[in-house]
């Protein structure tokens, strides 16, 4: 397999199902950002984390891949087609036990906080923000087609995963959150 087609060299790429599109489209646009946030879960885990985090980590990207998949599908051409799952509820059981235990083991939280702190809860930190970036281009491309709503909880609750782990490393490695202090 050639890593180059040269097909896409005028701007245009094809769905699973071969309808050639803009890469620029609302539909490329949500799952290029699922992509983003993929490589972002990745940079994550280069470093040291709990081996639960690190499994439940590999499991999301696993699962991105997915969610990715189902968006680049051709509806039109889907009923001809094994269309990729996306995800399950099973699945957003996942993040929902995740963003728990984690929640569990830092602070209550008694106000907003800058994201920042060392460099992985910064990732962390990215990688929320990018998240909600995809759900927002998830949400443009519902306003043209049909999108999976497991797709859409999934990456909502994910963003929520990623804000309490961004809390969890913070608090695990010893970095002080620092308090948003609005002005008066």
């Amino acid at each position: 397999m050639k890593i180059y087609t040269k097909t896409g060299d005028k701007g245009m790429t094809s769905l699973i199902g071969g309808k050639r599109v803009p890469k620029n489209s609302a539909r490329l646009e949500s799952y290029g950002t699922i992509d983003e946030l993929n490589s972002f879960l990745g940079m994550i885990r280069s470093f040291p984390l709990e081996q639960v985090i690190a499994e439940e980590l590999v499991e999301i990207q696993s699962r991105l891949f997915d969610v990715g998949g189902n968006l680049a599908t051709d509806p039109e051409a889907s009923a001809n087609l094994k269309v990729p799952i996306g995800v399950t509820e099973e699945d957003i059981a996942l993040l929902e036990n995740g963003i728990d235990r984690m929640d569990a083991e830092v602070p209550p939280m008694k106000y907003f906080v800058l994201p920042g702190g060392n460099q992985c809860v910064s990732f962390c930190h990215m990688a929320r923000t990018i998240c909600r970036r995809a759900e927002r281009r998830i949400l443009d491309l519902a306003a043209e087609t049909e999108v999976d709503g497991s797709v859409m909880k999934y990456v909502n609750r994910l963003s929520d995963y990623l804000f309490i782990l961004a809390r969890k490393i913070a608090y695990d490695s010893g970095c002080e959150e620092m308090k948003w202090v609005p002005r008066k």
